[in-house]
């Protein structure tokens, strides 16, 4: 499930659903020119020269697709690794490469810098995910140089690798929400093996993978980018990894913004219950949506509770009975979950969403099992990205807590109080790392950043992925003077990219110009 558990990513959608997808680095891609294993400290890496080349396809791990398209223009995206050690206790040891992508700013002459991305996840593609939503940001490659990474373990840059394509289709598909006792050994047997999988087949890496190493690349990049100060745009998971990074490198950041904020004074299973209010609150919002068009709704019901109470009864029914789906795939409950939950990040999925539950009430299982296969990274030709093992990965070395089977059922009941629907999928996925071969670092990080530059923190009231208090509780745990709020009274994950002047204006108006926004601002809907 999203944004800690799993992140808004651009995708492409099963069967003959059309999404935005993306592009990235092939393995042959340039490498820098000082690359080598005989660097003895952290400052040696940052002497390092990217060469940079047109971008290849992506990789499977980062979803596949086509090569990015040019610029408005013509000008094109560009790719290039750079070094970093594996372990930066140990700099004189194992390096691996970072996949990095750039667009160059159209105005040379008043270039600020370079603009950092993180997209999500954990677990998202940088690299793959920029081309594709670089539109939304076009105003802000004026001064800046676009450019964003795949975060080790991820994409290109040494992907985790779990199970396989085939493991994997059983995996989702899974009885996720278990009502006796063969259920929950065959659930929690399947997590064990999971975890055994990804410890098969990048044991070395996942000790290094957590956010702490991921700020420390994105400083290292900026040295090696020529930036004397990190601007930034961190968006879901990767405003946790701004204010990690915030914390540990004040004095070095420039311009940034958080937009769809992760809240990090909750450790897993408080993040799991907001969110798990989260997604209600979405849903509910969607079918009070669906109840104001009338007869042009297509689901029954004549309240917002009658709607709820018809997904409630598919769900149930799926849980006995799969339907046809895609393929000779079925549409399980745990899949139809799954599906409903991405298409309440954007109001733009709320048309896909009323008809996939039409279709499904139906039989037809194909428009919700492909929205669930958006979720979950796998493409139409049954290969999956490395997005789930990477954020699995991440949230597992960050996370020091590892909940017992008893300890999860005991908390059921407040999950299932605060949402029918998303209740006991998202309560039961605090067993995630139960299992996981590595031991976590905390139960919350710290961001505070005292002396550090303004950042400008973006709440978003309907957010269903990372609930609009995170904002406010990022802004107090960043510091007197560091945090800068700023609501969007919207709908959807995320605000900038929801197209509001109000709030395209107020984060222009700082990356751009350098004006600070007054902090308490309030950007209405359209």
């Amino acid at each position: 499930m999203p944004t800690t558990s799993v992140a808004v990513r651009a995708v492409a959608f099963a069967a003959s659903l059309t999404v935005l997808l993306v592009a990235g680095c092939s393995d042959g891609g340039s490498k820098d020119s000082d690359s080598g294993s005989d660097r003895s400290t952290v400052d040696d890496f940052a002497s390092q020269r990217l060469t940079w080349t047109a971008c290849p396809a992506p990789s499977e791990a980062e979803g596949g697709g086509p090569s990015p398209s040019p610029l408005p223009g013509g000008a094109t995206w560009q790719c290039s690794f750079m070094d970093v050690p594996l372990d930066y206790d140990k700099p004189d040891g194992e390096t691996i490469e970072l996949a990095l992508i750039r667009a160059r700013a159209i105005n040379q002459e008043e270039r600020i810098g370079s603009l950092i991305f993180n997209f999500g996840g954990p677990g998202g593609s940088g690299v793959a995910t920029l081309p594709s939503l670089a539109p939304d940001y076009a105003a802000l490659r004026s001064r800046y140089d676009l450019v964003s990474f795949d975060p080790r373990g991820v994409g290109r840059s040494v992907p985790v690798e779990c199970e396989d394509n085939r493991q994997l289709d059983v995996f989702y598909a899974q009885d996720a929400t278990p009502d006796d006792t063969a259920e929950e050994k065959a659930y929690t047997n399947s997590l064990k093996g999971y975890a055994n999988a990804c410890k098969e087949n990048s044991g070395s890496e996942l000790p290094h993978v957590g956010t702490v190493s991921a700020a420390r690349d994105m400083d290292l990049m900026r040295r090696v980018l020529g930036d004397g100060k990190l601007h930034y745009f961190g968006i879901s998971y990767g405003t946790e990894l701004g204010g990690v990074y915030a914390h540990l490198y004040p004095k070095s950041v420039g311009r940034a913004v958080f937009d769809a904020v992760v809240d990090p004074t909750k450790n897993a299973e408080q993040s799991s219950l907001g969110q798990t209010e989260g997604f209600q609150l979405a849903l509910t919002n969607f079918a009070e949506n669906c109840i104001t068009r009338g007869d042009e709704c297509l689901l029954p019901g004549t309240s917002v509770q009658e709607i709820q109470d018809g997904i409630v009864a598919l769900l149930r029914k799926l849980d006995e009975n799969p339907i046809a789906g895609i393929g000779d795939r079925k549409l399980t409950q745990t899949q139809a979950t799954n599906g409903i939950a991405q298409a309440l990040y954007s109001t733009e999925y709320w048309e896909l969403l009323e008809q996939g539950l039409d279709d499904a009430d139906g039989g037809d299982g194909a428009l919700l099992l492909a929205l669930s296969d958006a979720m979950n990274g796998r493409s139409d030709n049954g290969h999956y990205s490395n997005t789930g093992a990477a954020n699995a990965a991440i949230n597992c070395v960050d996370s020091k807590e590892r909940y017992t089977l008893e300890q999860t059922k005991e908390k059921l009941p407040e999950f299932r109080a605060a949402s029918p629907v998303f209740g006991d999928y998202l309560g039961w996925g605090m067993l995630g790392c139960t299992h996981w071969p590595v031991a976590g670092e905390w139960s919350s990080p710290d961001v505070s950043a005292p002396g550090a530059a303004p950042i400008v923190v973006i709440g978003n009231t309907g957010d269903p992925a990372t609930p609009y208090e995170g904002a406010r509780a990022m802004v107090e745990a960043l510091g007197k003077g560091v945090g800068v709020e700023l609501t969007y009274d919207g709908q959807g994950h995320g605000a900038y990219n929801s197209g509001n002047r109000c709030v395209q204006r107020a984060v222009d108006g700082y990356l751009l110009q350098g004006t600070v926004p007054a902090s308490g601002t309030v950007c209405k809907e359209t």
